[in-house]
């Protein structure tokens, strides 16, 4: 299996891995301070404080420029969680038509800037 991850880049990693395990449910597989390994559901996902090494956070730039796709059995509940512990809940979970039929998706900006799409796993079959 090949697994691909995202590092966020985060002003304070011990207080955005708080938020996440708080608001996405997410467990902390190690902790070195300003670099932190999570997982959601199984899936890898790494916060880090950018030190001046060729990237920064979102909030620091004043836009995102990654979309974090989610695709989960239940994307009202993982959004409407997120929205609970004060994300920007901007796109509530609706469906919408695609090719393969409705797929169920919404989505909402962490509290550091990060856009995440939350849907239901139909995206992920081969058609």
């Amino acid at each position: 299996m090949t697994a691909i991850s995202l590092m966020l880049a985060v002003p304070d990693a011990p207080a955005a891995s708080a938020w996440y395990q708080r608001a996405l449910g997410a467990t902390e597989l190690w902790n070195l301070g300003s670099v932190i390994g999570l997982e959601i559901g199984g899936a890898p996902i790494f916060l880090a404080q950018p030190e001046g090494n060729g990237w920064e956070s979102p909030v620091a730039l004043g836009t995102t420029t990654v979309r974090v796709e989610v695709f989960v059995d239940d994307p009202d509940s993982f959004a409407g969680n997120a929205a609970a512990a004060g994300a920007n809940y901007h796109d509530p979970v609706r469906d919408h038509e695609a090719p393969w039929g409705t797929h169920r998706q919404g989505g909402f900006f962490d509290p550091y800037g990060h856009l995440w799409l939350v849907g239901d796993k139909s995206p992920l079959q081969r058609r």
